[in-house]
């Protein structure tokens, strides 16, 4: 029994060699929790952060994890196994960097987005602002969940600015991101939604915009990303965070209709 195990061991000790592999070395991989609003251009990044990987021989992938950054911060505080955060508020980044749970030098705003009322591609209804929502023809509109969901604190903050907040508030349905508001009116399951105007883009031919929101109505949309502290591969991660922050990573997130950070 025992020359049988001192063979396997001896087989096995074989293989990594051959195969190159590493009994210390941690899995080129890194993952990525991001706002559900950043995942077509992450997705992006994330393809040209491979294949630059791959030319230089490192072979690095990406685990992508999107939903909204309430949860996504949630995940990270009860020990998740994240690389990389990147939240669509700053208020979530906030929360973990003040538990010691992001190395700070690595924090950087990388993008902004604008708040858009949208409705179905189809709809006859008369919306070109925000004040129309008080119709009595619109009787469903969705938004994000403000618990949970940045996008819904800042169109919060848009519907008291336009002073519609007490009208409509019994015609509100809560997603649990922005995507799944934008799923809602292109299936024309409400009357209008609010979003991001970089998911409003995602499906042109089934929803439009009927209104922009006003800088002054919201708070700035401004996106933080950050290295995720006790990271295995924290040289990964940065290089992921210099990629998003290039110009070739600033120009695939305009692409998607992220503007440039003030």
């Amino acid at each position: 029994m025992f020359k049988n195990v001192c063979v396997s061991v001896l087989v096995f000790l074989s293989v990594l060699l051959i195969t190159g592999i590493s009994l210390a070395e941690p899995p080129k991989e890194i993952t990525v929790s991001a706002a559900m609003s950043l995942k077509d251009a992450f997705e992006e990044i994330g393809r040209l952060y491979e294949a630059k990987n791959k030319a230089t021989n490192k072979g690095a992938n990406i685990i992508f994890n999107f939903a909204s950054s309430g949860a996504l911060r949630r995940q990270i505080e009860v020990g998740a196994p994240v690389n990389v955060f990147a939240s669509a508020s700053q208020k979530d980044m906030d929360i973990i960097e003040q538990k010691g749970m992001v190395i700070k030098d690595t924090r950087v705003n990388f993008a902004a987005n604008s708040i858009v009322l949208i409705v179905p591609a189809e709809s006859k209804a008369e919306i070109k602002s925000f004040k129309d929502l008080i119709s009595k023809n619109i009787k469903r509109i969705a938004i994000g969940n403000p618990n949970t969901v940045p996008a819904g604190r800042y169109v919060q903050e848009v519907l008291n600015y336009y002073k519609v907040a007490e009208a409509i508030k019994d015609r509100l349905i809560f997603a649990e991101n922005v995507r799944q508001v934008l799923d809602y009116v292109a299936r024309e399951e409400v009357d209008a939604g609010i979003i991001y105007l970089t998911d409003a883009m995602v499906r042109p031919k089934e929803v439009k915009i009927a209104a922009t929101a006003g800088e002054a109505s919201h708070s700035p949309a401004v996106y933080p990303i950050a290295v995720v502290k006790g990271t295995r591969n924290e040289i990964l991660a940065k290089e992921f965070i210099s990629l998003v922050t290039s110009p070739e990573g600033k120009k695939i997130l305009e692409k998607y209709g992220f503007k440039a950070v003030r």
